[in-house]
């Protein structure tokens, strides 16, 4: 491929937003409504396209984050206590009460652009959990996005949205971001765009632990399998501090298809056992009371539920099976009159291959390539490998500014959301320490960033420049894998063996070879030490020189390196930030066989910063503060 093909493209907006899922979706219609007053350019650059784009690309099945304040049955402090202590007390409250006093304001958005939610007979949300609502989502993302383009739209000239670009750069200027870089991957284009200010939310990071489904499995993922870290790396690489990097989430999937659990757990009440039909959290009882005060808590948090799983699959007791059949046989043997049990049946059969249809279709086919019946048959549940998303029941992510009037002074530099890099801002899952966000908390709080991130703009109007110097050089350092690749090709008969260079997808399985077994990964039971982490480590290093010789044949390609090189340094922060704190505060998630205790002294934030200057590593403790009244 002949690089001089590749045309310098350069845009210039006011605020720039990164990223096309559910945070991105938000902060777009919410930053058009200010940039419309104060006569603001906003521009949107996707990796992919809007429509399918970020984690509810396939659909969903439920909403997870309504609290229903009108009802007055929750308040936005009984929501931050369910997140603190289902992240065994490690959570910002001032993020999380943010997102949650604003966030059924957006679920009603959502019902008014079209999206079907299920209802009683007397027009009420019918609630998965306490949190959850249930919806008819195939088509959740296309609702949310159209409504984004629409508003971007109404600007006219002002509101622009690029797809098929992948953002691999920050672009800075002393300690403040002032644009983004990165290429087309449909034609030869390079992007340089330049921004007063901008906003993260590309998403967080799967296939940096191997995972369990291999070979033709490689790219199941019930987080969509082609977020690979541009969130955390765009932040880091910035020089943004982060937090939460050792918090990965282990989600309890259906095994080989990665369908999600929670309608079966809440809505169907379904009970998990080993294969001996022995409840586990009943027998385990008494394991959960060495973790308190969050074991003994109700509900009881995500990692412990893994954890007594795990512990069950340790002595040999597995397969671990949802039982699906006696949850279903359940729900209908209470009704005595045999018409009703039937209707009821078939009802229950229909929403149990509607929740799969609307989100992990591959679910619904593995069901029926295995001929299971759900209201006949156990299904398989196991442990996936690790995934980093903060959204979820993750945390990891930069440190962000909170709220004026929520926030203590410590979390508080002046606006909401902004990282500690004058002018860049992150949400979604580009943003820490505010779990459980899930699709609607993520669309609000891109909402809060981009609000934000406009009165940044209106607050520093003067022009931004990027030194045609600098240009040539990201664009030399962004290419550099096709040039490697044309300059080394022909040396041997088979492009994937060649000592000159390494291919994206070789490069992939040495990470993932690395992390699972240094960094407890699901073939190692999730369980890591010093000297382990240490190990990975050092072998992290190697991969990082190695990743000079990176080589693309073509634009997909190129986006595989660029995705790899993401995936190495979240990988690293990871590393780093386990190795700093000396515990094991989420077991189930990861358990550190060295320090294999909770301790209170660890009760709070493990910071990292990799800094620009230097190249080094920083880690330090942040200081858990509850916040204002």
């Amino acid at each position: 491929m002949d690089l001089n093909q590749f045309e310098t493209v350069i845009i210039e907006t006011d605020l720039l937003i990164l990223g096309g899922g559910m945070a991105a979706c938000g902060a777009a219609f919410e930053a058009a409504y200010w940039a419309k007053k104060h006569n603001m350019k906003v521009t949107l650059v996707d990796k992919a396209a809007m429509e399918r784009s970020g984690a509810v690309a396939m659909g969903l099945s439920a909403i997870n984050l309504y609290l229903g304040l009108k009802d007055g049955k929750n308040t936005v402090e009984d929501y931050v206590n369910y997140v603190k202590t289902d992240l065994m007390g490690i959570a910002r409250d001032d993020l999380v009460a943010n997102i949650a006093r604003h966030v059924d304001s957006t679920v009603h958005l959502f019902e008014k652009w079209g999206l079907p939610i299920w209802k009683d007979e007397n027009g009420k949300y019918i609630h998965e959990g306490r949190w959850q609502i249930m919806i008819h989502g195939e088509s959740y993302k296309n609702i949310v996005s159209e409504a984004a383009k629409n508003a971007l739209k109404e600007l006219g000239s002002n509101g622009q949205y690029f797809e098929r670009i992948f953002i691999t750069e920050p672009i800075l200027d002393g300690d403040r971001c002032i644009g983004a870089a990165g290429f087309s991957v449909r034609d030869n284009n390079f992007y340089i765009f330049k921004a007063k200010a901008v906003l993260d939310v590309m998403g967080g990071a799967v296939h940096i632990f191997r995972p369990r489904s291999v070979g033709e499995g490689l790219g199941r993922s019930w987080y969509p399998p082609f977020n690979s870290g541009a969130g955390a790396y765009f932040t880091m690489k910035a020089g943004a501090e982060m937090t939460c990097q050792e918090v990965r989430f282990v989600p309890v999937r259906f095994k080989d298809s990665y369908g999600p659990v929670g309608a079966w757990f809440l809505l169907f009440k379904s009970k998990a056992t080993n294969a001996r039909g022995e409840d586990y959290m009943v027998k385990r009882a008494s394991e959960l009371k060495k973790w308190a005060p969050y074991g003994t808590a109700l509900p009881t948090p995500a990692n412990l539920r893994n954890y007594l799983m795990l512990l069950e699959l340790e002595e040999g007791n597995g397969p671990i099976y949802m039982r699906t059949d006696d949850a279903i046989k359940e729900l209908v043997a209470n009704m005595p009159d045999e018409k009703d049990a039937k209707r009821k049946l078939k009802e229950l059969e229909s929403e149990a291959w509607e929740d799969f249809l609307d989100m992990t279709v591959s679910q619904a086919l593995n069901w029926a390539a295995h001929n299971i019946m759900p209201e006949e048959n156990p299904s398989e549940i196991a442990a996936c490998e690790p995934y980093f998303i903060s959204s979820h029941s993750g945390a990891s992510g930069a440190w962000i500014s909170g709220p004026k009037d929520l926030a203590s002074d410590e979390y508080f530099w002046g606006y909401d959301n902004m990282t500690t890099i004058q002018g860049l801002f992150a949400a979604g899952d580009a943003s820490g320490a505010s779990s459980h966000k899930f699709s609607s908390g993520s669309f609000t709080e891109g909402r809060i960033a981009a609000k934000s991130a406009i009165a940044f703009c209106v607050d520093n109007i003067q022009e931004v420049a990027i030194s045609q110097e600098t240009i040539e050089e990201l664009k030399e350092n962004i290419l550099r894998p096709l040039a490697t690749f044309e300059q080394h090709k022909d040396y041997a008969n088979d492009e994937d063996v060649n000592p000159n260079f390494i291919k994206p997808k070789m490069f992939m399985f040495r990470l993932q070879k690395i992390m699972d077994e240094y960094a407890g990964g699901a073939n190692v039971g999730f369980k890591t030490s010093k000297p382990l982490l240490e190990k990975g480590l050092e072998f992290l290093q190697y991969m990082k020189e190695d990743a000079v010789k990176l080589a693309a044949s073509d634009l997909n390609e190129l986006m595989r390196c660029w995705e790899n090189i993401h995936r190495m340094w979240q990988a690293e922060s990871h590393i780093r930030t386990m190795l700093f704190r000396e515990e094991t505060r989420w077991p189930g998630y990861y358990f550190r066989t060295d320090f294999p205790e909770i301790k209170e002294e660890w009760k709070c934030f493990a910071n990292c910063r990799w800094n620009p200057e230097t190249g080094e590593w920083e880690n330090y403790k942040r200081e858990i503060i509850e916040m204002n009244k």
